[in-house]
């Protein structure tokens, strides 16, 4: 595998297991807002059709871009940012906005790590490229769901989202400080 495919694992491989922290706990989080089941579907559903009109829109611009790890840096960025926001947020209408905002950082970051994953693929090698970085997804993943479970049961939300947060940004920092000729 080549550097810039190892450089690319490790930042997304910390954002994904960042993301993971919350995995399935994302209904218990949302049930103590509000006991409707229907606030957790409608908070999702927010968020899955604001992340499919921002990819939409940005489908029209994004390949105009020209280093695309900017964009791939701005999904990290908005995603580390409202993370933190969770911490603050007491009603549906508000998560419903941060899920809105959510979509917006998966619309620019999912594309472009997808994009550059595919420009780094090895040569005769592509099946082997993407079956590493769905074993390293699929075991921080996991990793992710455990701790967050472990976090959430012992220390509450706000810590949760804290280092889901972090996480985001030290993914956000890695890219930003790694040569454009990298990635």
């Amino acid at each position: 595998m080549n550097k810039s495919l190892k450089a690319l694992f490790l930042a997304n491989g910390v954002f994904v297991f960042a993301g993971n922290l919350l995995g399935p706990l994302y209904a218990v989080f949302v049930e103590g807002l509000d006991k409707g089941v229907m606030s957790i579907s409608a908070s999702w559903a927010a968020f899955l059709v604001s992340a499919t009109l921002f990819t939409y829109v940005s489908s029209l611009f994004g390949d105009k871009v020209k280093h695309k790890e900017y964009l791939l840096m701005c999904g990290y960025l908005i995603r580390a940012v409202v993370w933190g926001l969770f911490i603050t947020i007491h009603t549906i209408g508000a998560l419903v906005a941060l899920q809105i905002m959510l979509g917006l950082g998966e619309a620019l970051g999912t594309p472009a790590f997808d994009v550059i994953f595919a420009e780094h693929l090895d040569r005769g090698h592509h099946i082997a490229d993407f079956s590493r970085w769905k074993i390293i997804n699929n075991l921080v993943s996991a990793a992710g769901t455990l701790l967050g479970g472990f976090i959430a049961s012992n220390f509450g939300f706000s810590p949760l989202f804290a280092i889901m947060s972090v996480g985001a940004f030290i993914s956000f920092i890695f890219v930003l400080t790694k040569p454009r000729s990298l990635l």
